[in-house]
């Protein structure tokens, strides 16, 4: 950032940087890098207040905040990552914090019920898998990572000073809990206060501009009057399109099965890709890959080149063309992949039980296992199994094919 209060964007590499537009090094005025960085979200809050934060002429601390309830991160985590990355392009910092503490609570945003509570092994296990899965997309170089458990242990006499700094009218007007309260669904007196304690995220980093998805514009806007009622400059607000999930329909979550995550297989990820209906393509361009679909590419080859990209983006180059190979061959030429890896299942146990070597082959809970077994999902040698015994012999395994759902495979051996 020079003097003038322009912006020096020095472009990273090919493969080094996520951020899209920028096609060699330019000079941006305040006003130009406002309305690039702007240019794809839904709200930019308040008017203008995102280009008065640039003319400050200095890096500023973007934050966003995540509540590590989940360990890993699928794409629709990475549409507000990569909006991140773009402001680390300009030179600004992202302040990425982990909600430690705001995790024991539950965010309420977009919810109709009361998320579990988690113990603190869980969310610090999740915020490590979660952290170095963010680094996939943000340069770590540019980062500043805080937990909010280092200000939100706060004695007594404090909280209800933050407290103050809202009513029951403002936080109960939020459209959640409002459609909870109308439902006669209960609301915690913690969901309530949740709201607060992210606004004093934005005070303990002193927060310039916070990042979230339109989920999370309340709990945004909100933070702006804990800001002032603490005498911090109140931060400019963007907020950005949710990515529908593999359905088209419902917001990508794990939760949902309808999610792509960041580190899957090649092949997963390719494969889930070409899953996507029609009607969710463009939004899945716009949002990953910041273009439209090819235009002289009919939906077929488009969501192929879309799978090619991603499994480009978050694996490497060389992983497309073998990952696209795997899936015609299961898929279109009607066969196995190569290279299978392998479950082993001991001889001297003679009888295999079917969910425990399906949770074994593919690390999911025996429960899951037995569901698939019951829809119908798990296979061997291409043959439905579970209609009948959960318990068969151990020679009607050994040497055979394991499938679950259409795309995960493993050779059973038994010694």
């Amino acid at each position: 950032m020079d003097a003038g209060g322009k912006v020096t964007a020095n472009v990273p590499a090919e493969g080094e940087s996520l951020a899209l537009g920028l096609m060699g090094p330019e000079l941006l005025t305040p006003a130009a890098a406002a309305a690039w960085l702007a240019r794809d979200a839904v709200d930019s809050l308040p008017a203008g207040e995102l280009e008065r934060k640039l003319e400050l002429g200095r890096p500023l601390r973007v934050k966003l905040g995540i509540d590590p309830t989940a360990p890993d991160i699928h794409l629709g985590h990475t549409v507000v990552l990569r909006k991140l990355r773009e402001f680390q392009d300009l030179g600004h910092l992202v302040v990425l914090i982990i909600g430690d503490y705001t995790a024991r609570v539950g965010d309420p945003s977009g919810r109709s019920d009361t998320r579990p509570s988690l113990s603190a092994d869980e969310i610090e296990r999740n915020a490590r898998t979660f952290q170095e899965q963010a680094f996939l997309v943000l340069d770590r170089e540019r980062i500043e990572v805080r937990h909010n458990g280092e200000w939100l242990n706060m004695a007594m006499a404090e909280l209800f000073k933050l407290m103050r700094t809202a009513t029951v009218a403002q936080i109960i007007e939020r459209e959640d809990f409002s459609k909870r309260m109308a439902a006669h669904t209960p609301v915690s007196v913690l969901e309530l206060l949740y709201p607060l304690l992210q606004g004093y995220d934005s005070v303990a980093v002193r927060a310039d501009v916070e990042l979230g998805g339109t989920d999370q514009k309340f709990n945004l806007l909100l933070a702006r009057d804990v800001q002032r009622a603490y005498g911090v400059a109140e931060q400019a607000v963007l907020t950005m399109p949710i990515l529908p999930g593999t359905d088209g329909e419902r917001r990508m979550s794990k939760s949902l099965g309808n999610y792509v995550g960041v580190t899957e297989a090649p092949e997963d990820m390719y494969g889930k890709t070409l899953s996507v209906p029609d009607s969710a393509l463009g939004t899945w361009y716009r949002l990953l890959l910041g273009e439209p679909p090819p235009p002289d590419l009919g939906p077929r080859d488009a969501k192929r080149a879309l799978a090619r990209a991603l499994v480009a983006r978050f694996h490497c180059r060389e992983a497309a063309e073998p990952a696209e190979r795997a899936f015609d061959r299961v898929h279109i030429e009607g066969g196995i992949p190569e290279d299978l890896p392998e479950v082993v299942w001991p001889a001297a146990e003679p009888v295999v039980h079917l969910p425990a070597l399906v949770s074994r082959a593919f690390g999911v809970s025996t429960s899951e296992a037995r569901r698939n077994l019951a829809q119908g999902g798990v296979r061997l040698d291409g043959e439905q199994v579970g209609n009948g015994s959960l318990d068969v012999p151990v020679s009607e395994v050994a040497d055979t094919v394991l499938q679950l759902g259409k795309r995960r495979f493993a050779r059973v051996r038994v010694e």
